[in-house]
């Protein structure tokens, strides 16, 4: 008899973590492996880089994360805000892996044909965001 009550009650909870699960929960910082978190930006100090980044971010990202980086929603997708302290607290290698391999799940396509210097200006350019 409990075992009755007991699955339509794991099945809403079960609906209600989907439905309330925050997008771009940060699962993929998880599948980072350790070598790439702790790879260096080469274009940190470059202080061209940023402005590079951000051409390539106008061309390539802002169509999904707002031309501000603030996020938006598409339909019943929300984009994450990259001024947020999850971006902000990534190493350059976490986003980097991230750029390279994508998070399908959360609606994040791998980047890896995009030129690896290029990626990585990128990453300079969402460092520098306030």
């Amino acid at each position: 008899m409990r075992t009755r009550h007991f699955a339509p009650a794991l099945l809403i909870l079960a609906l209600t973590g989907i439905l309330f699960a925050e997008p771009g929960d940060g699962e993929w910082l998880h599948k980072v492996p350790p070598k790439d978190r702790a790879r260096p930006n080469p274009f940190a100090s470059d202080p061209d880089a940023p402005v590079a980044g951000a051409k390539i971010f106008a061309d390539h990202c802002a169509a999904c994360h707002g031309e501000d980086a603030a996020g938006k929603t598409q339909g019943k997708h929300i984009r994450p805000n990259l001024h947020a302290d999850r971006v902000k607290q990534a190493t350059p290698g976490e986003l980097f892996w991230l750029l390279t391999n994508g998070s399908l799940k959360n609606g994040m396509p791998p980047w890896s044909r995009l030129p690896e210097a290029q990626r990585w200006q990128l990453i300079t350019y969402l460092k520098s965001l306030p």
